[in-house]
């Protein structure tokens, strides 16, 4: 079964059910500052977990793109991979933990459907701990369906419960299923989760039944949702009988690229002996695949991230220079990027046919990262070669981690690069202080990045709704005053300002912005009633609310409405009138790229 006939069954299976199919979101959030991309399904479709209607009702469907760099040293694998499709069904309130595993089991088992054999079936469920009881629960229904005990594994917080997001919010336990491989174990502590290969896991059903307190406390959610996910890639390999995700069609023609460029034969090594992908080498073009895939979709997206220093361009850019460096272990010192990027947008243009629509871009913002990285390369070479002689004065010739570290944080020299030049010289680095050295830049980075968890569509919190609602008025004043030309190109809401793009050719004058924020602030004084309607996009857009161009939406979407002010289609949170907003301040604005203006702006 192919990845494309997987996903056709999926959404026949639950629509079959009752729910409704929905489109998948971008990979990039919009108002959604908690993460840098959409790395779940259940991103999008934070306001309705948390309560909010959704427009199609309460029982849902998808197809998500998803990108996930949490665990990119494992990329190399049998089964990680940082850019995957993940299969979704929602319960907003409906059904909950046995209609939702019944449903899964029948989907995995049933010959009508996927058909795996119920014997090679193994799950998981949340052991409990101090706070949070056991989930004998869902144990329980595993039983009924056939499941024995010595394939039902209890673990804890780290494999099997999910959120919140933040520090407060909705969370809850979740159950997993994994497909034995036929392998044999590898120890006599082998179960799911092992990263042997013996196990694959395809699905996981998360329950969130709680609401974590600010004190501490795990409350019962007055809606109870059930949000799961089923990896594309991962299944089809199950289904296929394949012992890793890179042999299934959608990942073939990207090695064989790669295979064409390198000289190199994927699962064969260098001695013409087939070793069953264990080769150094075929890590290495798992890894070029992998990343030049995920950056392939990155890059055809069409809100349009770039490769740059900072957040999603930042991951963006390590992708392509990993796949660079890995590249270079299989000897390709020339450009290579073009090629394995088209044979992904080839065999995905169907599905995604945003990949088709940017594939210049796609190619163009390769052909310039590859460039700047060979220049990368050339300056941490020559930095080198000018420590080299205090370097070779250490009589433990030895290369000292806090040196390697500034080569890769100041010019973005990675330790493999430097380890191959100290050999050349008959010298080693101190690897654990390189370690250490990227730990405390770490902590630094991710005390900084808490900070974001503070705002987004994953933050109901009044700042954030009066925010959210002001960008409303800020958008409509922002046409009245520069013209209908203004579109937004993107948003950013956290807690403390809004950050707002839109389509305008130069900087606005100091009038235009003292008029914009007059304007804003002239409704809110007049307390204007904030709603929403839902309807079709056509009758949105013949009540003339504003849209956001290219954007996918549902067959049904909110409507919000400010009094007789503005109308937009938008799914974010809102106050109930817009006195509660207090003064609106402009408190920036700059170009953010060609074409786009960039505002950050306050409620005080």
């Amino acid at each position: 079964m192919t990845a494309t006939e997987l996903k056709k069954k999926y959404i026949e299976f639950f629509t079959g059910k009752g729910h409704a199919a929905i489109s998948g979101s971008s990979l990039i959030p919009e108002n959604d500052p908690t993460v840098l991309f959409t790395t779940a399904g259940m991103h999008p479709l934070v306001p309705y977990i948390l309560g909010e209607p959704h427009p199609s009702g309460k029982r849902l469907v998808d197809v998500q793109k998803c990108i996930r760099t949490g665990d990119i040293d494992e990329v190399g694998d049998p089964s990680h991979l940082t850019f995957f499709e993940m299969l979704g069904n929602w319960s907003l309130g409906d059904y909950f933990k046995e209609e939702a595993i019944r449903l899964s089991y029948e989907f995995l088992t049933s010959p009508r459907w996927l058909g795996f054999d119920p014997e090679t079936l193994s799950v998981t469920v949340f052991a409990g701990d101090d706070e949070v009881p056991a989930d004998e629960e869902a144990a329980a229904v595993w039983r009924s369906l056939g499941i024995p005990n010595e394939r039902i594994h209890f673990f804890g917080r780290a494999d099997n419960w999910w959120g919140p997001a933040g520090q407060t919010g909705p969370c809850g336990p979740d159950t997993e299923m994994f497909i034995d491989t036929g392998i044999e174990p590898c120890g006599p502590e082998c179960k799911p989760g092992c990263s042997c290969g013996k196990y694959f896991e395809v699905w996981n059903d998360v329950f969130m039944q709680y609401n974590k307190t600010a004190d501490g406390r795990y409350l019962p959610l007055e809606q109870k949702t059930v949000d799961t996910g089923m990896g594309v890639e991962r299944t089809c390999a199950m289904l296929q009988g394949r012992k890793n995700v890179y042999e299934i069609e959608t990942f073939v023609p990207i090695i064989q690229a790669v295979e064409q460029i390198s000289g190199r034969r994927y699962g064969v090594r260098d001695g013409g002996e087939t070793d069953g992908g264990g080769a150094e080498s075929d890590r290495s073009m798992r890894i070029i695949t992998d990343h030049i895939r995920s950056a392939t979709f990155i890059l055809g997206d069409d809100k349009g991230v770039k490769p740059s220093n900072l957040g999603q361009g930042y991951i963006l850019r390590r992708l392509i220079r990993r796949a660079i460096r890995h590249a270079r272990k299989l000897g390709i010192d020339q450009n290579f990027l073009s090629a394995p990027a088209e044979a992904c947008i080839e065999a995905q243009r169907d599905a995604y046919p945003e990949l088709e629509r940017n594939r210049r871009t796609i190619l163009d913002e390769l052909a310039r990262e590859e460039a700047k990285f060979l220049q990368t390369l050339q300056k941490g070479e020559h930095e080198f070669e000018k420590l080299l002689p205090n370097l070779l004065k250490n009589p433990r010739r030895l290369v000292p981690g806090r040196v390697a570290f500034r080569l890769y944080d100041t010019y973005g020299f990675p330790i493999e690069l430097t380890q191959e030049l100290a050999a050349e010289h008959e010298m080693s680095v101190d690897v654990e202080g390189f370690q250490e050295a990227f730990r405390k830049h770490q902590e630094l980075s991710k005390s900084g990045a808490e900070k974001t968890f503070k705002g987004g569509l994953a933050d109901q919190s009044e700042m954030t709704r009066r925010l959210h609602t002001a960008t409303h008025l800020m958008h409509q004043a922002l046409r009245q005053v520069l013209g209908n030309h203004v579109e937004q190109k993107g948003s950013n809401i956290t807690a403390e300002r809004l950050r707002f793009d839109f389509s305008h050719p130069e900087p606005m004058t100091e009038e235009q912005i003292h008029r914009v924020e007059e304007i804003v602030n002239e409704q809110i004084r007049r307390d204007l009633p904030v709603s929403f309607q839902t309807m079709s996009l056509q009758e949105a857009r013949e009540h003339g609310a504003i849209a956001l161009f290219g954007e996918r939406y549902e067959e049904k979407v909110k409507v919000y409405s400010v009094g007789d002010f503005s109308m937009e289609v938008c799914g974010g949170p809102h106050v109930e009138r817009t006195g509660e907003l207090g003064r609106f301040r402009i408190v920036k604005e700059q170009s953010s790229s060609a074409g786009v203006r960039r505002i950050r702006a306050v409620v005080e």
